[in-house]
């Protein structure tokens, strides 16, 4: 079981345009990627994500894309809930919820999903053991960080790449020394 934070970026170090803008990404496709995101996704327990990432999966998804998933949003607000999804809401420092994600997971992989604001505080309180970046062929030159740490705290060590038609490729890095 592993914390696992598995993002598309720019070859800049953005996850986003400015204004939460992902048609930069989407232009890509997800033919290219998919079964490899379907093999990912199979050793998956349980979604984490932030309310920005949630609102955007709502607004543009007829369904919820994960209904034997649950999923831990991390917000302050109230939220809708897609008929169907087990999704629990709470705030604060991750720290004091991996308990009850990793449990929920059942030995499966957490995954860290969207936004760098909540993997670098996942980062942050040493809890991130893999970081799956695939790096898209496009600079954006702004918007929001890929994972925005206060101070570094772990090295990871590359453990595999894995390239895509069109010019991506995924660094799968695992945690290494600190």
């Amino acid at each position: 079981m592993s914390t696992i934070y598995s993002v598309a970026s720019s070859l800049d170090g953005f996850v986003a345009a400015p204004g939460d803008d992902l048609d930069w990404l989407l232009r890509f496709g997800f033919e290219p990627f998919q079964e490899h995101h379907d093999r990912f996704f199979a050793d998956v327990g349980v979604l984490v994500m932030g309310a920005t990432t949630y609102e955007w999966l709502l607004e543009h998804d007829d369904t919820w894309a994960y209904p034997d998933r649950p999923t831990w949003v991390f917000t302050s607000r109230e939220l809708a809930v897609p008929s169907g999804a087990d999704v629990r809401f709470v705030s604060g420092d991750v720290t004091g919820h991996q308990d009850a994600i990793v449990a929920a997971a059942a030995g499966r992989d957490v995954w860290v999903v969207g936004g760098g604001l909540l993997a670098a505080q996942y980062q942050e309180a040493g809890l991130l053991d893999e970081l799956r970046v695939t790096v898209m062929p496009v600079a954006l030159g702004a918007g929001t960080p890929l994972l925005p740490v206060a101070a570094p705290t772990s090295v990871f060590d590359l453990v595999g790449t894995t390239t895509f038609e069109g010019g991506a490729v995924e660094l799968h890095h695992r945690r290494g020394r600190d």
